[in-house]
């Protein structure tokens, strides 16, 4: 019988020897010194072994267990080394086959064909928020209640539309790996439709790259007034509150240092505070073209307002709050997907996309700081960062509107 003391004690020969068998499973003493389990057994008529491993990293408690699973498994007409060799071959296609794997195939597969910058979003928002947590997994195992975690932890941060996108692309990955073979279901189906809250009514908004893309070359190729196609240019460069861009005025734009400061309106703060707005050279470019046609002329009182989106009727007056909305409409886009206020969404969510910090896309849209000191804190808060974030924005829509390739950051049909 075997024992640990006749294991421990058991010293090398020249030649392997073999401790006494123990129901068929007996110790190889190896001239090296070392120790291995073997099970001895018979199956389909012949002699087999199979190794339980070695001694004393298993000890003879737990190869006297592993003798008796695989006994379990002759006595069912299981052959044991055929399921270990058949657990090996799945353990190794199941390392080939990880979230992150199928990403790399779907990727090369499937995505390379969308724009450089598309490609960039997808592969930044998958690394930030999904492969941390999914990548090591085999892709067949990951279950919905996985996701719904992955997908809550993004919407923590206030991004819901990011968590949606992501939704959307881990969807996508699934689909591609069902036509491949890989899995056999997307989880993500179960979460299609879920409602996380309460609906609250929000302003349309476009959010789709693809869809920015549609608006920004119907916008520039508006055939309006040319303060009407101004105002609609500037809501999406500088995306501040509609009424603030319709009043704007010649006196808030200082060329020079490529500001545009004006008092907030829309507040609920004790005392109106200035906002500076950066101008990127795009909406510098748009003020000087339009600067000739409504800042000339006489002025019926020299401290007459001198607005930059006057009415067609009398330059004492500015845009109607209908002009912008109307010009969305006559280029054929509903209320139900993008208003006048939608620019500031649009924005919002995009500019979270691309990596810009939440704190100076808020105070950007004139949002205030919090805590006590949020007043005289917000005034030029992050304003370098600021600067360089409108202009990396003006960019942005430039490469949208210019380039044909733009693919939708929403789910296509599979």
């Amino acid at each position: 019988m075997l024992t640990d003391t006749l294991i421990r004690n058991a010293k090398p020969k020249d030649r392997p020897y073999k401790l006494p068998r123990e129901a068929g499973l007996f110790a190889l003493v190896n001239p090296n010194g070392a120790k291995w389990w073997r099970l001895a057994y018979r199956f389909g008529g012949r002699e087999l072994l199979l190794s339980l491993g070695t001694y004393p990293d298993v000890s003879l408690s737990t190869a006297r267990q592993r003798r008796d699973e695989a006994r379990r498994l002759i006595a069912a007409g299981v052959n044991p080394s055929d399921q270990r060799r058949e657990a090996r071959e799945a353990a190794a296609v199941a390392a080939l086959n990880t979230f992150s794997a199928t990403v790399e195939r779907w990727k090369a597969d499937e995505l390379a064909a969308n724009s450089d910058e598309y490609q960039r979003n997808v592969a930044r928002m998958l690394s930030r928020d999904v492969l941390p947590y999914l990548g090591g997994r085999p892709i067949a195992e990951i279950k919905t209640r996985e996701l719904i975690i992955v997908f809550d932890r993004i919407r923590e941060r206030g991004v819901d539309e990011t968590a949606r996108r992501a939704r959307t692309i881990v969807g996508q990955v699934f689909r591609y790996a069902i036509r491949r073979g890989i899995t056999e279901y997307d989880p993500t189906q179960a979460l299609r439709g879920e409602r996380r809250a309460k609906p609250v009514k929000h302003f349309a908004a476009f959010t789709d790259p693809a869809d920015v893309a549609k608006l920004m070359q119907a916008i520039y190729g508006y055939k309006g007034t040319p303060e009407v196609r101004a105002a609609l240019k500037l809501s999406a460069l500088l995306f501040q509150r509609p009424g603030e861009i319709r009043q704007m005025q010649w006196s808030e734009i200082d060329f020079e240092a490529a500001q545009w400061r004006y008092v907030v309106s829309k507040t609920k703060r004790s005392t109106a505070q200035s906002h500076i707005v950066p101008l990127p050279a795009q909406a510098l470019a748009i003020l000087r073209e339009l600067q000739p046609l409504t800042d000339g002329g006489l002025s019926l009182k020299p401290d007459a307002p001198r607005y930059v989106f006057p009415t067609p009727k009398t330059k004492l007056r500015p845009l109607s709050e209908n002009a912008v909305r109307q010009a969305l409409r006559n280029m054929g886009f509903t209320n139900d997907e993008m208003t006048a206020h939608g620019f500031r969404a649009m924005a919002r969510s995009l500019l979270a996309e691309l990596g810009w910090k939440p704190d100076a896309i808020e105070r950007q849209l004139s949002h205030k700081a919090s805590g006590p000191l949020g007043a005289a804190y917000d005034r030029a808060a992050y304003l370098d960062e600021r600067k360089a974030m409108m202009q990396a924005w003006a960019d942005y829509l430039d490469r949208l509107r210019t380039r044909s390739n733009v693919v939708a950051l929403h789910a296509r049909a599979s």
